[in-house]
């Protein structure tokens, strides 16, 4: 089953605005055996936007639009899927209500063009969001499913994982998928495409995706076959190569990112970790305690950003400050100490 993932928004078109909703999609999909063929930007226009789901229907099982679902005027996805299914909308008093019972609980009085969020397209179910006011809409038309969903991650990935997932498994092909998630710091993602893929490119079964990002590089294995045995076996087959061309730059092979695998390392040698921070201002602090139990293994840190309180918080010495400058491995390695 392919799938096409159309971001809607005309900021997503300027240079300050990033879609990251595909890249989680993606990943989600992937795990389930779902292939994401096309992804494709789209602004605030309703008949670029008609167009748009018109030809993703022509090519795709699956086509999932996020974005557009807000109460102004250029917020246009529910005209233009409406338009491309040849579909009407109507007006969903429980949702309207939910909405102005929302607004008076934030002790705000709904404005009137927060209705335009009550209209559903005939034939849709309703997808309730619980962090926010546009509800998306889960539709089949014949042997296409067309989600629409928030723009918001923190609205989208709720909505997705609690609403979407479960009506999507049940009409997947019966299978068994697998899936095996590296994740490999310390070297450029073409520098590990060109090692890996003489390996990976002879096939087709398991499929192998690598998500590029700045430190951290993550590779997907994703087996299906009619049994748990089968997949685990391609799986093995396949990675046993890769760990063998990677090795230790893989850093994690359960999908868990740097910080939580660090904490996990420091709790299994009954470690303790320290921070002395200079210009990442606490970051590195910050990164690990987002990690559940990290107060195991974390003491506290220090941000000391000037030369002077390198000097009286950590004990760094002037000399090394004044041959190396602040920036430098051997003022970071008096600051360790």
């Amino acid at each position: 089953m392919n799938a096409q993932v159309i971001a809607v928004g005309s900021e997503l078109l300027t240079s300050g605005k990033i879609d990251t909703n595909s890249l989680y999609l993606t990943r989600e999909l992937n795990v389930l055996g779902v292939e994401v063929v096309e992804k494709s930007i789209v602004g605030d226009d309703r008949e670029r936007l008609t167009e748009a789901v018109r030809t993703a229907l022509a090519h795709c099982e699956v086509v999932i639009l996020t974005g557009g679902l807000g109460p102004t005027e250029d917020d246009v996805t529910r005209d233009a899927v409406a338009a491309a299914l040849g579909r009407t909308q109507y007006f969903n008093d429980e949702i309207c209500d939910a909405l102005e019972a929302r607004f008076r609980k934030l002790k705000r009085a709904m404005v009137t063009i927060n209705r335009r969020q009550a209209y559903v397209i005939e034939g849709a179910e309703v997808l309730p969001n619980a962090c926010g006011t546009a509800p998306g809409q889960w539709i089949v038309h014949g042997d296409r499913i067309v989600m629409l969903l928030p723009g918001p991650p923190r609205e989208l990935k709720p909505m997705f994982e609690s609403q979407c997932l479960p009506r999507l498994r049940p009409l997947l092909p019966e299978q068994v998928i697998a899936v095996r998630h590296y994740r490999v710091a310390c070297m450029p993602e073409s520098d590990l495409d060109a090692l890996i893929a003489p390996v990976y490119t002879k096939y087709t079964n398991p499929v192998t995706t690598v998500l590029g990002a700045v430190g951290d590089i993550q590779v997907f294995l994703r087996a299906r076959t009619d049994t748990e045995a089968e997949a685990l076996a391609l799986l093995n087959e396949v990675g046993t190569q890769v760990e063998a061309l990677l090795g230790d730059r893989i850093y994690s092979k359960n999908g868990d990112n740097l910080e939580a695998t660090l904490v996990e390392l420091m709790r299994a040698r009954e470690k303790k970790l320290g921070f002395a921070e200079s210009a990442t201002g606490g970051l590195l602090a910050q990164r690990v305690t987002s990690v559940p139990g990290s107060s195991e293994v974390l003491i506290g840190g220090v941000v000391a950003y000037s030369d002077q309180l390198k000097q009286s918080l950590l004990g760094v010495s002037p000399m090394t400050l004044a041959e190396y400058s602040a920036v430098s491995e051997p003022v970071a390695r008096e600051m360790a100490i």
